[in-house]
């Protein structure tokens, strides 16, 4: 074979990333095969290729016997020390085998065992650089929308981002380069398949990570973060360093952290908070950006009485509650909000009960 054969395997290995060694192999098996289909499905042929001289010799293994009743798996004895003295009956004799031109079929299966060979190779190279990078965020362009899917252009290969896993406020074109959190790499009979979304809330981790250098590198902590999708943010972050502010970390120089995430969400609120081991303090920070009066709980059942300003009301509990509703995501506490007209109101229809004076005798 000639040199022009082996360029062009380099030149594979690069464009593709394929390993030279599976390549050589597919090469290998390809001829194997079609050399074999040529001799009439013989087993006893086989061949090595020698990248570094750039030769692909064939060769046949036939048993030595004093007589020959089979002409394709046997060689007289007298025949074998012609090219070996050694030769024994009973022995092997390696005998080097010309191989005329292939046929127009047998050059077919050796092509097409050849790309199989590299498909298969490819979908490896894929899958093992894709399935290191679940819980990571990729960048990829827009190619088509399709049954409820977006087909995201990575390079090497697709992303699948379901149509449900995008933003609910956005309607993404082709050619729009977005950013997605890998969920998922399956392997598939038609290779590995990448799942991504955008609804998720770690979705919204890995952008703090990305963009917060302490979060990165583990000084500060997202204890818990929870989502609805285009609308609202909400995640508790810690630290054991007393001198690194974690809200501050995240929100950055004139808030540049956040409203770089905010902007890659289209728009959507995040509330950050310092978690705290106090139950108290925790169900009133998770009701920011609401200001909490009064707070009293039930450690047994986990339910918390919140009392804000009748103006914080609405904004307490949210636009279609959302806000205490994520709260309670957020502390895994049932809470309830009263106004603190509401609160006084039952104070005074409580105390009223409590001091009724009895009723005068008739």
């Amino acid at each position: 074979m000639s040199k022009e054969l082996f360029y062009a395997i380099d030149q594979i290995c690069k464009e593709k990333g394929i390993s030279k060694e599976v390549l050589l192999e597919a090469l290998r098996s390809a001829l194997l095969s079609a050399a074999r289909k040529r001799f009439g499905g013989r087993t006893n042929i086989d061949l090595t290729i020698d990248p570094k001289s750039c030769t692909i010799s064939f060769f046949e293994t036939k048993r030595v016997v004093e007589t020959v009743t089979d002409v394709n798996e046997e060689v007289s004895l007298e025949d074998a020390r012609k090219v070996s003295l050694d030769a024994e009956p009973g022995s092997v004799l390696t005998v080097p085998l010309a191989v005329p031109d292939f046929s127009r079929i047998a050059a077919q299966t050796a092509k097409q065992v050849i790309f199989q060979k590299m498909r298969e190779a490819e979908r490896d190279v894929i899958y093992n650089e894709f399935k290191d990078k679940v819980g990571q965020i990729v960048s990829g362009v827009v190619m088509r929308k399709d049954k409820g899917l977006y087909f995201l252009n990575l390079g090497k290969t697709e992303a699948l981002l379901p149509v449900k896993d995008a933003l609910p406020n956005e309607n993404l074109k082709r050619g729009d380069t977005v950013r997605a959190y890998v969920e998922q790499v399956r392997v598939t009979p038609k290779g590995p398949v990448i799942m991504v979304t955008r609804s998720s809330p770690q979705f919204v981790a890995a952008l703090f990570k990305m963009e917060v250098p302490e979060i990165n590198d583990g000084l500060v902590i997202i204890k818990d973060i929870v989502r609805e999708p285009g609308e609202r943010t909400k995640l508790a972050v810690y630290t054991k360093n007393p001198a690194i502010d974690p809200v501050g970390a995240c929100v950055g120089m004139k808030g540049t952290r956040v409203q770089s995430i905010v902007r890659e969400l289209r728009g959507e609120r995040i509330d950050i908070i310092p978690w705290t081991d106090d139950p108290r303090q925790l169900v009133a920070r998770a009701l920011s950006p609401a200001i909490v009066d009064k707070i009293g709980i039930n450690e047994e059942t986990k339910t918390a009485m919140v009392v804000v300003n009748d103006q914080q009301l609405s904004l307490a509990i949210g636009k279609r509650g959302q806000n205490v509703r994520l709260a309670m995501k957020l502390t895994g506490w049932d809470i309830d909000i009263l106004s603190e007209s509401e609160y006084s109101k039952l104070r005074i229809e409580e105390a009223d009960r409590t001091f009724s004076p009895p009723a005068a005798d008739a």
